[in-house]
């Protein structure tokens, strides 16, 4: 397991496994956020899988399945309302972790400086400088 810190209360990962929730728990988070739709994954890591295993672990478990032509809004108030929401750190994975740094990209626009944000996910692997227009953009709104 990859787990890549953005900020204090969240961190991304690629695909995580059912058999990975000691870790997660080792790691200190509580809840866990599923960006990964069930079509890019086998019937072992579709979201439903994973979700028992997070629950019967005691965590908490979110499904908010995110592709890049589909990515809204919703989906990042859904990101930031969890996170907002959680008893602890948060844990986001999909394939990579990018999808799940730019929701969170996202959702910090207007939060913190635009700066900070793309340096926040640069620091853990994912190169966002190509959202800054739309990051400032944001901000602005």
């Amino acid at each position: 397991m990859d787990i890549r810190q953005i900020s204090p209360t969240y961190a991304v990962s690629p695909q995580i496994d059912v058999t990975d929730m000691p870790a997660i728990i080792a790691a200190g988070f509580t809840t866990i956020i599923c960006n990964r739709p069930d079509a890019e994954v086998p019937p072992s890591h579709q979201a439903n899988a994973i979700e028992a295993a997070a629950k019967a672990a005691g965590l908490a478990f979110v499904v908010n399945p995110v592709t890049h032509q589909g990515l809204n809004m919703d989906m990042v108030r859904l990101q930031k309302e969890v996170m907002l929401g959680a008893n602890g750190p948060t844990l986001a994975y999909c394939a990579s972790g990018t999808r799940s740094s730019i929701v969170w990209s996202l959702g910090q626009a207007g939060e913190m400086p635009t700066d900070d944000i793309i340096a926040a996910t640069a620091a853990a692997g994912y190169d966002l400088a190509g959202m800054r227009a739309q990051l400032d953009h944001l901000s602005a709104g």
